[in-house]
């Protein structure tokens, strides 16, 4: 008798394993030149979206998930138009905005006025979003709740093998969090790098990606404009790569996509300009 799962590779069942096509180098022009994100579903799970920003430009479409005890799984979906709460989630979506400016922005609004929310809420928040077909999904949020490590883990499983590439930002201090420490995931912390469209990568992880994310002009609440580090800035940086790699790459698979940005990464060795 065959081991479990080994019927996946029988001849008649196997399907061709992806390619890149490659006929040229992978630089940044070929990864995402030219590329404005068209067509591509990006959602920002965080404290909600000002559609109104001018740095934003509208959203597709969205839902609030709010805890409510009195539900059999204690979380609400509303799905609609809605606000943010606290200017995180807007500062994440110019970001995304200003260097893919033809994605479908989708706000999943998980986190209240006080930038925190339940880890219950978090995780229905990302199940929401690879259900409803999300090609990129930008989590600058974590949770630190070691009893939804094994969610969190799932979801991310969840996520790579449907194609749904989970950008995750890594905590501001040194401390486990989820699902930002998966390897699924694309985990990103912040570098003193100016261009946005530099990144680095970290071969020993967890924090695999770099990107600017230290002092970074970024939009909040009133149509207004703050000045902020985090790795919460730095995480929508490479979503936003992300989506226009998905866009001019249809169908490109996550462990694609890390090859891509590796070898674009500023510190590549292969790297060419």
């Amino acid at each position: 008798m065959k081991p479990a799962f080994s019927e996946a590779f029988e001849p008649e069942r196997l399907d061709p394993a992806p390619t890149l096509g490659l006929d040229e180098p992978i630089t940044a022009d070929w990864a995402w030149g030219g590329s404005t994100g068209a067509g591509v579903k990006v959602a920002v799970i965080d404290s909600g979206i000002d559609a109104d920003h001018p740095a934003v430009g509208g959203v597709a479409g969205g839902v609030a998930v709010e805890y409510d005890a009195e539900l059999p799984d204690r979380v609400r979906f509303d799905e609609g138009p809605h606000g943010d709460l606290y200017g995180h989630g807007t500062a994440c979506a110019g970001i995304i905005r200003a260097l893919a400016p033809d994605v479908e922005l989708y706000s999943v609004r998980v986190l209240g006025s006080s930038l925190t929310g339940k880890a219950r809420v978090f995780a229905h928040g990302v199940d929401w979003a690879i259900e409803h077909g999300m090609h990129v999904v930008n989590l600058s949020l974590s949770t630190t709740n070691d009893d939804w490590y094994g969610t969190f883990h799932d979801l991310a499983d969840q996520a790579a093998f449907t194609g749904t590439m989970l950008v995750a930002a890594m905590a501001n201090e040194r401390k486990s969090s989820y699902p930002g420490e998966f390897s699924s995931v694309f985990s990103v912390a912040a570098a003193e790098v100016s261009d946005p469209e530099h990144v680095l990568y970290n071969p020993h992880g967890p924090a695999e990606w770099g990107a600017t994310g230290i002092d970074v002009d970024v939009a909040w609440l009133d149509g207004a404009t703050i000045t902020a580090t985090g790795n919460s800035f730095a995480t929508p940086h490479v979503a936003g790569l992300i989506a226009r790699i998905v866009a001019k790459r249809p169908g490109v698979t996550p462990f694609q996509v890390k090859t891509i940005l590796a070898a674009v990464a500023a510190n590549s060795s292969t790297r060419r300009p």
